[in-house]
């Protein structure tokens, strides 16, 4: 189940909430029994190598991964 996070307006507090992807945007009181929340945007960054290699993983290479030679 995933994760969000979540901001109260009244006292600041930031919080997560385990819950459903179809209830993300539900209210969600804050722990200090605050209404007036707002989900955060998260970010996630993901990285890696290929196998066998220090290279990043892709083709690499510009718009296309250089199949048409602007990279």
């Amino acid at each position: 189940m995933p994760r969000y996070e979540y901001r109260c307006r009244a006292c600041g507090a930031t919080f997560e909430l385990r819950r459903p992807m179809a209830q993300s945007a539900a209210p969600a009181p804050c722990p200090a029994g605050h209404g007036d929340t707002v989900k955060l945007l998260s970010t996630v960054s993901v990285g890696g190598t290929a196998q066998g290699g220090d290279a990043p993983a892709g083709g690499g290479g510009g718009c296309c991964g250089g199949a048409c030679g602007c990279g």
